[in-house]
């Protein structure tokens, strides 16, 4: 696979809400992988992405494979302001201004797709969308914390820490949340605590 059979579909807002059906069941294909194991809902995360289509500070990237014509991974990006209050909150304690923050949520891309560099390519324009942005001091994401003896940790898996740090982020000890949600295992959901990762912008 090259990345130039690959299209980049560049989406701002509301220009994304006709992509919802795809973007959704991207979202319940991956996060069912290791760590999150996400037991998805199709209604949620159609609604849940209706934050990004409401705001005027977000961006998506879609990819779509030009040979098979379907959609193979995606990538978001929205002023931290205009995410919910259990997002915002930790910033707001550990003395930062969700304004002036933009939050790096998902990178989604189907498992025959990895190792060609979209990964870097996801990093690189959301950095570019952020940068358009003059108020902007943060770029942040966040990531779940699981532990190395879970059960369902695959053989051999790696932890995306180094990548992480090679693109300028650093975890930040003091700085989490926590999200429910059901695990492909469980019969109801539970509370996992979410790591944020800062960077200054340049």
């Amino acid at each position: 696979m090259s990345i130039k059979e690959i299209e980049f579909i560049r989406l701002y807002g509301s220009q994304a809400r006709p992509y919802a059906e795809a973007l959704a069941h991207l979202r319940i294909a991956i996060f069912r992988e290791f760590p999150y194991l996400y037991d998805g809902d199709f209604h949620y995360e159609k609604k849940y992405l209706e934050t990004y289509f409401n705001s005027q500070h977000s961006y998506i990237l879609l990819l779509k494979d030009k040979n098979k014509d379907k959609y193979i991974g995606a990538t978001t990006a929205i002023l931290a302001q205009d995410e919910g209050e259990e997002f915002r909150n930790p910033f707001t304690n550990f003395g930062l201004n969700p304004k002036e923050i933009c939050y790096f949520g998902e990178s989604l891309l189907m498992p025959e797709y990895r190792g060609i560099g979209l990964g870097k390519i996801f990093f690189k324009e959301r950095i570019q969308f952020a940068s358009s942005m003059n108020f902007i001091k943060y770029l942040s994401f966040c990531a779940v914390i699981r532990p190395d003896s879970h059960p369902l940790r695959p053989e051999g898996y790696r932890p995306l820490d180094t990548f992480w740090n090679s693109m300028g982020f650093k975890k930040v000890d003091h700085l989490k949340t926590n999200y429910s949600w059901k695990d492909i295992n469980d019969n109801e959901e539970t509370s996992k605590t979410m790591q944020y990762w800062l960077k200054s912008i340049e």
